[in-house]
């Protein structure tokens, strides 16, 4: 498989064929050692011939927009904190992959007991577990105070990636007049039930057999990734 090549990426259409064809990509325009399907990002478009730009604002052109559509416009893609702390996309055919493989099949219970999940994971776990929650609502209801902002940010994001939480799309808090107001705020749920409410169930696979499946695709669609990238990529 070839690896995307900007030239014949020219929409958010596009964009979706191309990383089912893959199954999985960075975000954020940066392949990380990896691989990405928009392999530039806002501060290099100015140098590469491609309709795609970032941060225009426009939903068929612009890839921050993407993140949202996917979830709301497609029912096999999750967007989530993914990959190096950082954002990325899997499909629902490989999804099950790297559930397996970082998982290993512990649900959160057996995690914390032994300690490989802290107190502000937990917190924020019982509040998603309950369904739906937007980010600012959240941390209110997980009880996290001000000073606590950069316990409430690792957690979020550790959750993410060991695949316990996941985005699910974005809203907007309401005023007493009952009207929208201020930025968008991130939807978090639990991985289970974002496949869930999209009509899907997550296959149970073998932690090794996995691995050797998302190595074997890496290097298809980046034959020069290093081994060490490969293991942080795959097991979060």
């Amino acid at each position: 498989m070839e690896s995307n090549n900007h030239r014949t990426l020219n929409n958010f259409e596009d964009f979706c064929i191309i990383l089912r064809e893959c199954g999985f990509s960075m975000g954020g325009g940066n392949p990380k050692g990896i691989f990405a399907v928009i392999d530039f990002d806002w501060k290099e478009q100015e140098f590469v011939d491609s309709p795609i730009k970032w941060h225009t604002g426009d939903p068929d052109t612009d890839p921050w927009e993407w993140r949202m559509r996917v979830l709301y416009e497609c029912d096999d893609i999750a967007y989530s904190k993914l990959f190096f702390k950082t954002s990325g996309y899997i499909t629902l055919d490989w999804y099950p992959y790297f559930y397996a493989a970082r998982r290993q099949g512990a649900d959160f219970d057996y995690e914390y007991r032994r300690g490989r999940l802290g107190d502000a994971a937990r917190r924020i776990y019982e509040v998603v577990s309950d369904g739906e929650v937007a980010l600012h609502e959240l941390k209110r209801l997980a009880h996290f105070t001000r000073d606590e902002n950069s316990r409430f940010e690792r957690a979020l994001v550790e959750l993410q990636m060991k695949m316990y939480i996941t985005m699910c799309g974005e809203t907007r808090k309401l005023g007493l007049n009952g009207r929208e107001y201020g930025w968008s705020s991130t939807m978090f749920t639990t991985v289970e039930g974002f496949w869930q409410s999209r009509g899907h169930s997550l296959p149970i696979c073998d932690a090794e057999e996995s691995f050797e499946r998302i190595r074997d695709r890496i290097l298809e669609l980046n034959l020069s990734a290093e081994q060490r990238t490969i293991d942080r990529f795959i097991y979060g």
